[in-house]
């Protein structure tokens, strides 16, 4: 008789979610649960502390298998992942010799940016390169599109590869309306029909670009990104099925360049939500094949995000948004370069950043596994909750007459830039982090000297002619905080923050670290102590110092005297700043007391004050 094996859970008795939310609410001593443990996204749903089997019950996420529609799960039963780099030189012969180069280095998949689409420019910069196995993808102006696809088409078709090539050429005449403000005068559906037609010899060319990448590096959150994208791809289908086209040949030759940004799971969540979604829409215009209800994805890590101070942080950025998208399936990624806000990316940065790919394949082995996170109660809940928000704006943009329409006239630009400005508001206020810039800074960086002036690289011509405000906005988040900085570097001089320390030793060394960092920001230059035995000795210290502002750092229980006597004793011959927001407040204001620092302050708004009263001295 086989022995009978006892499984470990067996031995607990099962616990129910009322009796987990008991408990928490027990440690939380009588605190709102909902107040302390939920948070709302920006995304427009709330997320739980806590996850269990019975929140995916329902789902029909996890019916499927990766490769099985509706491709939640991936469109592949392997996760290996293309390796992209852009290649960026000064002519076709300059660019094909990088490209050789980097693919000695483990690249599988190019990209160029082309002015000039003539057959002569495409064999240039092919010349020498298997693009039976090397993803081959370029960008030009939408208007010379047609002639850059016949020309790569004519090339593949003679070096016998149209069956095994892969690719993409990127008509996007969606771009101007976006980035310049001005709508594409061609016709787009005749312009679709002709490129579609051009690629026909070449199964694995794609030339209909959804590049909501465009959306991601100006702000949006992840449901505008995915919601916009699906309702661009679905403009393709219904502007190129109503020319005469079949659903089939129209949804193999479209082709998403999607960012990536931080937040981790959602990201990751987010791709896997957009396979679902964008198999379901092809699905509804009855293609022949269920393989044209695949979505081809590209990954891109965000500009938006990226700093110019302590820029060596957006490799720590890029890294988790290259795990996310490598995690959820995608078909290939460009990491873009930790440099790319102030130079051209050079040799060393476009290493790290293949690197960077390299790591979480051979070394984490990230591509040996598919779907890893199917199945998790947390990221199947939010790979539905993401779909819900994303498909409510697909909704609304198809009522208001589709993705055409919306671009034309500015509504996608408009609800981006609000987004863009909420956003900036909060990196302002600190409640979205950009760590070493508005938190934790390097106080003694200077960035002046390695910004260097580049122009567009969009590929479009433009000028006088561009409407900025029915555009995307083109700052990323740091912007400011590096313009207050750069400002100061500018001013020739340093200001001065001394930080008097003094009374409650727990509190006076919190506030100290919470004003260093606040200062920090605008990179003045901040003398720390250990602590004084009386306010007008600190005063006195800080005068010997040079200091052009002194912060008062204590606890709100001694404020109430300290402050007073210390803002006499500095009588104006410095900035009076006290670091809190103490009960006493409004009796500090009273006496003159005009500064306050805290959780609560405008970061920036605040810094650009002192600015302006210290670097005119």
């Amino acid at each position: 008789m086989a022995e009978k094996k006892e499984k470990l859970f067996d031995q607990f008795p099962p616990v129910s979610t009322a009796e987990w939310k008991a408990k928490v609410e027990a440690d939380l001593k009588g605190a709102p649960f909902d107040k302390k443990l939920v948070w709302r996204t920006n995304e427009g749903f709330d997320l739980q502390p806590m996850y269990r089997a019975e929140d995916i019950e329902n789902l029909a996420t996890t019916d499927s298998l990766p490769g099985e529609f509706p491709y939640v799960r991936g469109t592949r039963t392997d996760n290996d992942w293309l390796t992209r780099q852009e290649i960026i030189a000064d002519d076709a012969a300059a660019a094909n010799a990088k490209a050789r180069e980097v693919l000695t280095k483990g690249v599988t998949s190019l990209g160029f940016k082309v002015t000039d689409t003539t057959p002569a420019t495409v064999a240039a910069l092919l010349d020498g390169i298997d693009i039976n196995k090397v993803e081959i993808n370029f960008t030009c102006c939408p208007r010379h599109a047609a002639e850059l696809t016949k020309a790569l088409v004519d090339y593949v078709v003679a070096a016998g590869a149209q069956e095994s090539f892969r690719g993409s050429v990127d008509f996007n005449p969606f771009r101007k309306a976006l980035k310049h403000g001005k709508p594409f005068p061609g016709d787009i559906a005749r312009m679709g029909v002709e490129l579609v037609k051009l690629a026909a010899p070449v199964k694995g060319l794609r030339v209909l670009a959804v590049d909501s990448v465009m959306l991601s590096d100006a702000g949006a959150y992840i449901f505008q990104e995915l919601g916009y994208a699906l309702a661009w791809g679905a403009e393709w289908l219904t502007l190129l099925t109503e020319a005469g086209l079949t659903p089939d040949e129209v949804a193999d030759r479209v082709k998403f360049n999607m960012g990536v940004g931080s937040n981790y799971f959602m990201e990751l969540a987010k791709f896997r939500a957009a396979r679902m979604l964008w198999a379901q829409i092809v699905e509804q215009y009855k293609p022949a094949s269920k393989d044209a209800c695949k979505m081809a994805v590209h990954a891109i890590t965000s500009r938006f995000n990226q700093t110019i101070y302590d820029a060596h942080v957006n490799l720590l950025r890029s890294q988790t948004e290259c795990m996310s998208a490598a995690l959820a399936g995608v078909d290939s990624i460009t990491v873009t370069p930790f440099d790319t806000p102030y130079q051209t990316p050079d040799d060393f940065s476009e290493r790290i950043a293949r690197n960077q790919q390299f790591l979480l394949k051979e070394e984490s082995h990230l591509d040996k596994v598919v779907d890893p996170a199917g199945g998790s109660y947390y990221v199947e809940t939010l790979t539905v909750s993401i779909a819900n928000e994303a498909w409510k704006l697909f909704i609304e943009v198809e009522d208001k007459g589709g993705f055409l329409a919306c671009v034309n006239d500015g509504e996608v630009q408009k609800a981006v830039r609000a987004t863009s400005e909420k956003r900036h508001t909060d990196v302002a206020r600190r409640k979205e982090i950009l760590l070493g810039t508005n938190q934790y800074p390097n106080i003694n960086e200077t960035a002046a000297a390695k910004i260097q002036t580049t122009g567009c690289s969009c590929g479009c011509s433009h000028g006088d002619d561009d409407n900025a405000e029915a555009a995307l906005p083109t700052s990323r988040a740091a912007s400011d905080f590096e313009a207050l900085r750069l400002e100061t570097e500018a001013s020739g001089r340093r200001p001065k923050v001394f930080m008097l320390t003094i009374g409650n030793l727990a509190m006076r060394l919190a506030r100290a670290q919470f004003s260093t960092n606040f200062f920090g920001c605008a990179g003045y230059e901040i003398i720390d102590n250990l602590g004084f035995d009386t306010v007008e000795q600190g005063v006195e210290a800080a005068m010997e110092k040079g200091a052009d502002v002194v912060v008062l750092c204590s606890s709100d229980d001694e404020y109430a005297e300290l402050a007073p006597a210390a803002f006499k004793a500095l009588d104006g011959r410095a900035e009076f700043v006290v670091a809190g927001a103490p009960a006493c407040s409004d009796d500090l204001k009273a006496i003159g007391i005009e500064h306050f620092v805290n959780v609560r302050s405008n970061v920036l708004d605040t810094l650009r004050g002192f600015n302006a009263r210290l670097l005119k001295k």
